[in-house]
């Protein structure tokens, strides 16, 4: 992925999402709104700032909060000579190294396109400084007598400022492409602050449940686009097992937030979502933020494994047994549903006739409602059992003398392996289960006292996608 065209800036923002990523990050470094604002200056100070804090982490004892960066490192640029396992401890010796890496491209030598950007540059760099370029464990896949990748100084510092405009851990980074540049600066600066409580602290003071996704949501509301694709891209660049893992969000993500944001009722049913969400362990610690939970909900995996956020929704209402929806709470993630069903999938599908024939026939059908609905539960997302249930129902309120408020047309949709037919069926177990408590009919768990009610309803006042961590108030970076 490199520019066609010779780029003239100090500082040019490519295609690539992880020169992209390093050019963000040497623009926040450098107090400017943008990588073409970056002067030499700017780049001066921010290739010394990295070789300072490359220095530190890679001659940092394993006590040290500081060497939690140089895991950062070791996972991005495990064969470098800051992260090899025979590297100097002399701090003269390693900076000097380090400092090597940035230093102004001379006019000697053979000038070649910049692999990112196309600019001219003498300098070739090897795959031990550039991350997902090959492993260890692949043949060199430069052609005979290349001795490297050419990249020019602006882009050499992007890629070792990649660590401070990404998301890390310990194993890995996720980077943020984005229609929205203002997104990407946003996702940037937060993760700069992280950065530098990470070379402050060590990832044990951090909190264990946030995530990139929610950075990249609340990058996204704070810019407030009205349609823009966002895509994340998480690796790790070690010498065992190296992976890249693609998750991408609908263009209309934020109208949804929007809309969400502005409705009180939907406000509340994502706020129901992130409380459900929310896990602890058996100290009461928090190991999985709702928040950041919800959020990650939004993003759709390039291969497919990836659970969407309508079918958490379905799971919460017709699985979750510990769990007593009151009639406001099931209408308020009953719509939470629908509107994203409209917003980001772009359906607006009626499945109420349809649910009144299965919500007639768990009312009045033989036997006992609570049984009924899970037998309904046990076919509620298969098209050819769903199709058989509705033929027993239609045949058991006819019989009873009862109308049918559906027919062949309204069932189609259901019952068929069409595009979206999956997503038609949970919006349609959301409506029958809202149709039985609008009737009173007695099918749920038995509600919670008044003094949890009252707990939980303090929870749901809270903004939504808060961070659990409090990065935001450390100040300049």
């Amino acid at each position: 992925m490199s520019a066609p065209v010779v780029a003239s800036a100090v500082l040019p923002l490519t295609s690539h999402p992880l020169q992209r990523a390093g050019a963000w990050a040497v623009a926040v470094l450098a107090g400017r709104e943008s990588p073409g604002e970056v002067t030499v200056a700017d780049l001066d100070a921010v290739a010394a700032r990295v070789v300072d804090d490359v220095c530190a982490a890679a001659l940092a004892g394993k006590d040290e909060a500081v060497y939690d960066w140089w895991k950062v490192l070791f996972a991005l640029y495990p064969n470098s000579k800051p992260t090899h396992s025979k590297r100097t401890r002399d701090r003269a010796v390693m900076e000097e190294a380090v400092a090597a890496l940035f230093a102004p491209d001379g006019a000697d030598g053979a000038a070649h396109p910049c692999t990112f950007c196309g600019a001219p540059t003498p300098v070739v760099w090897t795959k031990s400084n550039l991350p997902m370029f090959d492993t260890s464990k692949a043949l060199n896949t430069l052609p005979p007598g290349v001795p490297g990748w050419p990249v020019c100084r602006g882009c050499r510092v992007a890629v070792w400022a990649l660590p401070y405009g990404a998301w890390v851990t310990a194993g890995s980074a996720s980077v943020l492409s984005c229609e929205s540049e203002r997104a990407e600066r946003a996702f940037a600066e937060r993760n700069v602050l992280r950065a530098r409580r990470v070379m402050q602290l060590g990832f044990g003071k951090l909190s264990a449940a946030a995530r990139p996704e929610l950075v990249a949501v609340r990058a996204l509301l704070a810019v407030r686009e009205e349609l823009s694709a966002t895509t994340l891209w998480t690796f790790k660049n070690d010498n065992q097992e190296p992976w890249l893992r693609v998750t991408s969000t609908r263009r209309a993500l934020p109208r949804f937030l929007a809309v969400v944001q502005g409705n009180a009722p939907l406000r509340r049913g994502w706020r129901l979502l992130e409380v459900a969400l929310t896990r602890r362990d058996k100290d009461g610690v928090v190991v999985a933020g709702g928040a950041a939970e919800a959020a990650r909900l939004l993003f759709e995996a390039e291969d497919g494994r990836s659970r969407s956020l309508l079918w958490q929704l379905h799971h919460l209402l017709t699985q979750d047994a510990g769990r007593s929806w009151g009639a406001r709470d099931r209408a308020d993630l009953t719509r939470l549903a629908f509107t994203y069903a409209k917003e980001i999938l772009g359906m607006e599908p009626d499945p109420t006739p349809v649910a009144t024939v299965i919500a007639d026939w768990i009312q009045h059908g033989s036997g006992n409602p609570r049984g009924r609905l899970a037998e309904y539960r046990n076919v509620a997302l298969s098209d050819y059992k769903l199709g058989a249930l509705l033929t027993q129902a239609h045949f058991r309120l006819v019989f009873d003398g009862r109308s049918a408020a559906a027919g062949p047309d309204d069932w189609a949709p259901l019952i068929s392996q069409r595009p979206r037919a999956w997503e038609q069926r949970m919006l349609l177990a959301a409506r029958v289960l809202e149709l039985l408590q609008q009737r009173g009919v007695a099918v749920n768990a038995p509600p919670a006292d008044e003094v949890e009610r009252d707990r939980e309803e303090r929870l749901l006042e809270q903004p939504m996608l808060r961070d659990e961590d409090d990065d935001y108030d450390m100040g300049a970076a």
